[in-house]
C-alpha cells in the first residue's frame, strides 16, 4: 500500500498539470473574440458529425438496395435509393466545402491569440522586467523559448487555441460513433468502444505530455544550438567569421552542440514513449477485438438487420482509430502552451526581480505623465551608494558619494571598468542601488515612478541601437509621441545640433532610405555617422522636453578632431540642461562645469579642469598622457590623409 502512494501522488500531479494546461488554453480563447470562437466551434462540430451522416445514409442505401431491386411489378425501384444517395452526397460535398474554411478560421483564431501574447511579451521584456532580470540565464532561456515560438520555430499559444477547437470535431465524432454503436449493438458495446478509445487516447496524450517535460528541460541546450545557428547564418558576424577563418569551427561546433542535444532528446524519448506505446497498443487491440467479437456474435445469431450491421461496422472503426496521433491538434495543444508558460514564468520572474519599492506598471494604453516625476532644480545626489549586479558578483560601486548640480554639466571620467556605465543605469533607474540611495532635490528616487522619471531623460548609451529604419525614424525614437509640424521642427533642430543635417538632406526628404543595405535602396553609415545619429536622437528628446541629458561615451566612434569640435560646442548645445557626460577620454571634457574621476567604483577626485590639473593627481596624470596622444595623432594626420 505504501509503495503505491508515491505513484498515486505523481499521477495526481500529472492530472493537475494536464487540467491546468487545458484550462489555460480555454482562458486564452476569448482573446480571439467570442463570436469567432463560437462560430469555429460550431463549424468543427458540424465537420465532426458530417462523416456520421455519410455513414448512416450509405447504410440506408445499402439496406434499401435489395428492396429497390424487387419492386411490386418486378422492376427495380431506384426511387428507394435516391433520397439516401442525395443525403450521402450532400454530406460528402458539404464536408469538402467546409474543410478549407475550418483551416482559415483556425489561422485567424491563432493570429489573434498570438497577437495578444506578443503584446504581453513586449510589455514584459521592454517595460516591466528590470534590466538585471534580462541579464540572468534562467530568464533569458524563458525569453528565448517564448520568442522562438512567435518566430514560428515551434507551436504557439494561438496554435493551441485553434488546435483545441479542432479537437472538438474529433470528440463530437467519437460521441456520435459510440451512440451509433450503442444503437446498432447494445449500450454495453457503445460503452466498451468509448472506454477503449478514451483510455488509449488518455495514455497517448500522457506520453506526449511527459515528452513535453523533457523538451522543457532541454531549453538551455536548444538556446546554445540556436545561438550558433544564428551567428553562422546571419550577416552580423559574417565579416569577422570570414577574415578569421571561423566557418569550419562554427560548423563543427554547431554539429557537436546539435548532436549532444539530439542525443539527450532521443534517449529521453525512448525511455518515455516505448513501453507506453506497447501497453497502449495492447489495450487498443483488446478493446477493438472485443467490440468486433460482439458484432460477429450478434450477426451470427441473426440479431442484426443489414442496416444495423452496416452502421456498426463503420462506426466501430472510428473509436478504434481514436487513439492515434491527430496532426491538426495534438502537437499544437501539447507544445503550443509551452511558449505561453515560458511567457508566464518570465513575467513571474520579472515581477519577483522588480524592487519592492518600485511603482506598479501603468495600465496598458495609458501613458504615464512625466509630471509625476520632478525636474531637478537643485541637485541629484548619490549618497553612500553601493551596487553589485548579483548577490555573488563583485561590488561594482561602493561608498559612492556624488553631487550633480542641476542645470550644469558634470563629466564623469575614468578608465574602463571604473563603474561609469553602471552609474548611468542607476541614475536612470534601470537598476536600484544595493545599498545607499539616490535623491532628486532631497526626494528619494526609489519613491518615484520609474517610467515617469525616465521620461525626464535624453540618453545615449555606449551601445546605442542602430535601428534598421530611415534616419528621421532613427532620430524620432527619442520622443515617438511628437507628430506633425512639431515633429519636423524637432527633427531639424536635433540634426543641426548633432551636425548631421547635411547628411540627412543628402538621403532625401522623403525619408524612404533605410539605414541598412539589407533593404532595397537602403544604405549604411560609418561608425562616426551612426554616433551622430544617436546624438541627434538624444537632442530630439531634449527638443521634446527632456531636461536631463546623459551621454555615455558620446564620441567614442568620432575621430579626435570631430570629437574636439563637438566638445567645443558642448556648453552651447546643453544650455539650461542638467548634463552628465561619461567618458574615459580626459582631454575632451575640460569645459564641463565639474569633472568627477571615478576609479574602482568610487569617487577619487572631483573639481574643475584647472583645479584637478593643479592638484597633480590621477586626473592630471591621465590628462597629460591622453593630451600627448592627441598631439601625436595631430602630427600624423597629414601623412595619414595623403596615404
Amino acid at each position: 500500500m505504501l509503495s503505491t502512494a508515491p505513484s498515486l501522488l505523481i499521477g495526481a500531479a500529472r492530472l493537475r498539470a494536464r487540467a491546468a494546461r487545458w484550462t489555460s488554453i480555454i482562458r486564452l480563447l476569448p482573446r480571439a473574440g467570442m463570436p469567432l470562437v463560437v462560430c469555429v466551434a460550431l463549424l468543427n462540430i458540424l465537420l465532426g458529425l458530417l462523416p456520421l451522416v455519410f455513414i448512416v445514409t450509405m447504410s440506408l442505401l445499402l439496406n434499401r438496395l435489395p428492396l429497390a431491386q424487387n419492386g411490386p411489378s418486378g422492376q427495380p425501384r431506384w426511387d428507394q435509393l435516391v433520397t439516401a444517395l442525395a443525403f450521402a452526397a450532400a454530406a460528402f460535398i458539404l464536408q469538402q466545402l467546409l474543410s478549407p474554411y475550418r483551416s482559415a478560421a483556425g489561422d485567424l483564431v491563432a493570429r489573434r491569440i498570438d497577437g495578444y501574447c506578443v503584446g504581453r511579451l513586449m510589455s514584459a521584456a521592454l517595460a516591466e522586467a528590470p534590466i538585471d532580470a534580462l541579464e540572468q540565464s534562467k530568464t533569458l532561456e524563458l525569453l528565448s523559448d517564448a520568442r522562438g515560438a512567435f518566430q514560428r520555430q515551434a507551436p504557439t499559444p494561438g496554435d493551441a487555441g485553434a488546435g483545441l477547437l479542432a479537437l472538438v470535431s474529433r470528440y463530437a465524432q467519437l460521441l456520435g460513433a459510440c451512440l451509433l454503436v450503442g444503437w446498432a449493438l447494445s449500450g454495453w458495446a457503445g460503452l466498451l468502444v468509448a472506454a477503449t478509445a478514451l483510455l488509449v487516447r488518455f495514455g497517448q496524450r500522457g506520453s506526449l505530455g511527459r515528452f513535453a517535460g523533457l523538451w522543457g528541460r532541454l531549453r538551455g541546450d536548444r538556446r546554445k544550438v540556436a545561438y550558433l545557428r544564428d551567428i553562422g547564418s546571419g550577416a552580423e558576424a559574417a565579416k569577422e567569421i570570414r577574415v578569421l577563418g571561423l566557418i569550419q569551427w562554427i560548423q563543427k561546433r554547431h554539429r557537436q552542440e546539435t548532436d549532444a542535444y539530439l542525443a539527450k532528446l532521443w534517449e529521453g524519448r525512448r525511455k518515455l514513449l516505448f513501453l507506453p506505446f506497447v501497453w497502449l497498443a495492447l489495450v487498443g487491440l483488446a478493446g477493438g477485438s472485443a467490440s468486433l467479437l460482439v458484432l460477429a456474435g450478434s450477426a451470427e445469431h441473426g440479431r442484426l438487420t443489414l442496416l444495423e450491421l452496416a452502421i456498426a461496422v463503420q462506426s466501430i472503426l472510428i473509436p478504434v482509430r481514436f487513439g492515434v496521433y491527430f496532426p491538426e491538434c495534438d502537437v499544437q495543444t501539447q507544445y503550443g502552451m509551452q511558449a505561453f508558460e515560458a511567457l508566464c514564468q518570465f513575467e513571474q520572474l520579472a515581477a519577483e526581480a522588480r524592487p519592492l519599492e518600485a511603482a506598479p506598471p501603468r495600465a496598458k494604453g495609458r501613458p504615464e505623465s512625466p509630471d509625476a516625476a520632478p525636474v531637478p532644480k537643485v541637485a541629484i545626489r548619490f549618497e553612500d551608494v553601493g551596487f553589485r549586479y548579483s548577490a555573488e558578483g563583485p561590488q561594482v560601486l561602493h561608498h559612492l558619494d556624488l553631487h550633480i548640480e542641476a542645470g550644469k554639466s558634470t563629466a564623469v571620467v575614468g578608465l574602463n571598468g571604473a563603474g561609469k556605465t553602471t552609474l548611468v543605469k542607476l541614475l536612470t533607474r534601470l537598476h536600484t542601488p544595493t545599498v545607499g540611495r539616490i535623491t532628486v532635490d532631497g526626494i528619494d528616487l526609489a519613491e518615484m515612478d520609474a517610467t515617469a522619471w525616465q521620461r525626464r531623460f535624453a540618453v545615449i548609451f555606449q551601445d546605442f541601437v542602430r535601428y534598421e529604419l530611415t534616419m528621421d525614424e532613427n532620430i524620432a525614437m527619442g520622443a515617438p509621441h511628437l507628430a506633425g509640424a512639431e515633429r519636423e521642427a524637432a527633427l531639424d533642430a536635433a540634426a543641426q545640433r548633432a551636425d548631421i543635417d547635411g547628411l540627412r538632406l543628402s538621403l532625401g526628404s522623403a525619408g524612404d532610405t533605410v539605414l541598412s543595405r539589407q533593404y532595397t535602396g537602403g544604405t549604411d553609415l560609418s561608425g562616426g555617422q551612426w554616433q551622430r545619429v544617436a546624438l541627434a536622437r538624444a537632442f530630439y528628446a531634449v527638443e521634446a522636453g527632456a531636461r536631463v541629458l546623459v551621454l555615455d561615451e558620446p564620441t567614442a566612434q568620432l575621430d579626435v578632431r570631430a570629437e574636439a569640435r563637438f566638445f567645443d560646442r558642448f556648453l552651447e548645445l546643453t544650455t539650461d540642461l542638467t548634463t552628465i557626460v561619461i567618458s574615459h577620454r580626459f582631454s575632451t571634457v575640460r569645459r564641463a562645469d565639474r569633472i568627477v574621476v571615478l576609479e574602482d567604483g568610487a569617487v577619487r577626485e572631483q573639481g574643475t579642469h584647472d583645479e584637478l590639473v593643479a592638484l597633480g593627481g590621477r586626473y592630471a596624470e591621465l590628462f597629460r598622457l591622453q593630451a600627448q596622444r592627441f598631439a601625436d595623432d595631430s602630427d600624423r594626420q597629414p601623412l595619414e590623409a595623403r596615404s
